[in-house]
């Protein structure tokens, strides 16, 4: 049987509990377990595929085609290994499911109620992941902070859980926030007493605290902490501001979060986790040899978070590198043909975004424009390379009007189409191409000289395609379809011959790029930007 871990949060948002799970699901596994991590989230949306990245960040998806939280794609990029569907559930899902057994039938003459048969439900979805599993331990995020109305439901299964599955079969972990009056020059507790009340209220005592703080906690105040909130001194975690999220996991082995989750858990004799590669993919991250400057054109520069995993896959490919990657924000909305020409001159790569609908396309299709004339290397994701096919068919070939129908419906000349089993798709949610799909990829391309191989799969999110009726015509031009799928012929991967670097991509590489396996099309198109000559 798994054991499980709990992790709450309280006092604010956004402090970084998917971290602090990552991290331990991290040490927890340089000792040789089993473990997987799950994300609840407590909003009514059935998954966040239509929430606006300015809602909740980017949508992460899986390989079995689930749009699930941002999250997931650090409990990947931490453990190097896939999540599913399985490992994200929200409250829309929950109720959804209840909902529909009850229109089913299941309950008849009963009165369907939040406690028992939501919370059932809750309990069911938690240790779902343990069924044709071998996990050893389970971790489950619960999204939302303790007092939120929408949690409640979550905490109360917690509860129940705690006695289904024997106190000695799980841990509860409340990531909490102890901040710093700069006028009385102190750290404060009260806040985090607060919020552990609200937990106890909910029937749940935690078992470790883990305290985010700007400052080292002393001595003194992990004793208060330990006194009012009934957990051991020991079980006081400090969880200082790092430099990168990468640090977290070392310094909570320093803390001895690991050691202590594992005593209360009675799992005695583990060995001592193995870091290596974890240290040494540090060691490059802080010491870099050199440095590159990349512009990513997209139209939700504001929030970093609505294009996360670029960010971290440009962190793993600087790595592998060797070298420090500076990421320059470019707002596609205000990226005009004279603007261009100022911002973009003195970078050394553009990366375009992915996203959806016709705002900013203009901005990125003058990006494409200067770099394909300017020969600076190049890399397009989904979006971004639909809108490098349509700035080649304009400005090279010379088709009045090319376009995509996703941004002009009545295009006389719809490089870019609706995929044809999306046209009487009419739901939004969950009915995109998602997850993974293969691709056949063109001997000695940029791509194959990349992946080192010539069949590859990747993770997808789009309703819009390369229309292939164009294809001679642009292969004829310089520009190549170099990854095809092979079942359905659908353009993957299209290069620009007699350029350094210039690749677009349907798919979301980004969306596999780990600190052990930093992707490819990442690290080939750094090195592109980094003036080393061919791909090795």
């Amino acid at each position: 049987m798994a054991k499980y871990i709990f992790v709450t949060g309280g006092v604010t948002s956004s402090l970084g509990k998917g971290i602090i799970s990552a991290s331990l699901a991290k040490l927890l596994q340089a000792r040789g377990l089993r473990v997987t991590i799950q994300k609840f989230d407590p909003y009514i949306n059935v998954d966040p595929g239509t929430l606006n990245p300015y809602e909740h960040g980017e949508c992460y998806v899986t390989e079995d085609g689930a749009e699930t939280d941002l999250d997931l794609g650090h409990y990947e990029r931490f453990l190097n290994t896939p999540t599913s569907q399985a490992n994200n559930v929200t409250t829309g899902r929950i109720y959804q499911t209840v909902i529909e057994r009850e229109r089913a039938g299941a309950f008849l003459g009963k009165t369907v109620q939040v406690i028992p048969h939501i919370t059932d439900e809750i309990k069911r979805r938690a240790t779902l992941l343990e069924k044709g599993h071998d996990y050893d331990i389970i971790i489950t995020e619960i999204g939302g902070t303790v007092g939120d109305i929408e949690s409640l439901p979550y905490l109360e299964a917690i509860r129940q859980l705690r006695w289904d599955l024997g106190k000695e079969n799980c841990v509860s972990i409340h990531l909490t926030l102890i901040p710093y009056l700069k006028a009385a020059r102190e750290l404060k507790t009260k806040p985090t007493q607060h919020s552990v009340k609200e937990l106890l209220q909910a029937g749940i005592q935690p078992d470790i605290l883990v305290c985010r703080t700007e400052y080292p906690l002393p001595r003194e105040l992990r004793a208060k902490l330990a006194l009012f909130c009934n957990v051991d001194e020991k079980s006081v975690i400090e969880a200082i501001d790092a430099e990168t999220i990468y640090d977290v996991p070392l310094l909570m082995l320093k803390e001895n979060l690991d050691k202590t989750v594992l005593k209360k858990l009675g799992m005695k004799n583990m060995p001592e986790p193995d870091l290596v590669n974890w240290k040494e993919f540090l060691g490059k991250l802080k010491n870099p040899t050199r440095e590159v400057t990349i512009g990513l054109v997209g139209k939700y520069n504001e929030l970093q978070d609505a294009y996360k995993s670029i960010h971290e896959a440009f962190l793993h490919a600087g790595a592998e590198n060797e070298c420090k990657v500076r990421v320059v924000p470019l707002h596609s909305e205000t990226l005009d043909a004279s603007e261009a020409k100022i911002k973009l001159a003195g970078l050394d790569g553009i990366l375009v975004a992915p996203g959806f609908g016709e705002r900013g396309i203009a901005g990125k299709l003058e990006a494409i424009r200067y770099v394909r004339e300017n020969k600076i290397p190049f890399f397009g994701i989904c979006l971004g390379m639909q809108c490098a096919v349509v700035e080649f068919c304009r400005n090279v070939l010379g088709i009045d009007g090319a376009d995509s129908t996703e941004v002009n419906p009545d295009t006389l000349e719809p490089v870019i189409d609706l995929m044809p089993d999306q046209k009487k798709i009419t739901a939004k949610g969950g009915t995109m191409r998602l997850g993974a799909y293969a691709c056949k990829l063109s001997k000695n391309s940029l791509s194959h000289k990349a992946y080192g191989k010539t069949e590859i799969w990747e993770r997808h999110r789009h309703r819009y395609e390369f229309n292939n009726q164009y294809l001679e015509v642009m292969e004829r031009a310089g520009m190549i379809a170099t990854g095809k799928n092979p079942d359905s012929g659908l353009v993957e991967i299209v290069e620009l011959k007699d350029h350094p670097y210039f690749v677009g991509v349907q798919f979301h590489p980004e969306l596999k790029s780990t600190v052990e396996n930093p992707h490819p099309l990442f690290v080939s198109f750094i090195r592109a930007a980094l003036k080393d000559g061919k791909i090795k």
